[in-house]
C-alpha cells in the first residue's frame, strides 16, 4: 500500500506550552510525539513540528497579493471550504492575531479563494484556504497570463 504524500514542517517557537495551546486549542491539530524541546502535530493529516526556539525567529516581511499585504515566510493548507469555515470561526472565538482576517480572495476569477493569515503565540505567520474550485489552485488566469512571469536579471 502506497503513503499519500505529506508535507513537513519544523519552526521554531518560544514556549512550547504556549505553542501546544494555540495548535491543539486554536487550530484543531491532535499531538504526537513530544520530548523537552519539540512537539509533532497532526496539523489535517500533515506532520508539523514546533521546535523550541527561546531566542526566536526571523521578523516576516510583506509581500502583496490581489491588492493586500502578506508575510514573508508564513506557511499553512488549503482545506475543504466547511474545515476553511470552522476554522475561521474557532479562530474568531478564540481571540486569536490576525495578520489578515478571513475574507474572499480573487473574487469572481480562476482561482478564488478563502483566506486568513494567522500569528501563532510565537509570531509565526500561517495561512489557511479554501479554493471555491480545488481543481483551480495552480490554475493561471487566462486575463493574468502576461504578468505571469517576469523577467528576472542575474547578478554579475
Amino acid at each position: 500500500m502506497t503513503a499519500m504524500a505529506q508535507f513537513h514542517l519544523a519552526f521554531p517557537v518560544r514556549d512550547l506550552e504556549e505553542a501546544r495551546a494555540f495548535y491543539l486549542g486554536l487550530i484543531g491539530c491532535t499531538e504526537g510525539r513530544a520530548t523537552w524541546n519539540h512537539i509533532d502535530f497532526n496539523m489535517f493529516g500533515h506532520h508539523v513540528v514546533a521546535h523550541l526556539a527561546p531566542d526566536g525567529s526571523s521578523p516576516s516581511i510583506p509581500s502583496e497579493f490581489d491588492g493586500r499585504e502578506v508575510p514573508v515566510p508564513h506557511f499553512g493548507l488549503n482545506l475543504a471550504w466547511n474545515e476553511w469555515e470552522q476554522l475561521a470561526e474557532r479562530l474568531k472565538t478564540g481571540n486569536a492575531h490576525f495578520r489578515d482576517p478571513p475574507h474572499i480572495r480573487l473574487r469572481g476569477k480562476v482561482g478564488e479563494h478563502a483566506t486568513l493569515f494567522v500569528f501563532d503565540p510565537s509570531g509565526n505567520a500561517l495561512e489557511f484556504k479554501a479554493f471555491r474550485d480545488p481543481s483551480q489552485c495552480f490554475q493561471l488566469d487566462p486575463d493574468d497570463l502576461e504578468h505571469a512571469s517576469k523577467p528576472t536579471t542575474a547578478a554579475t
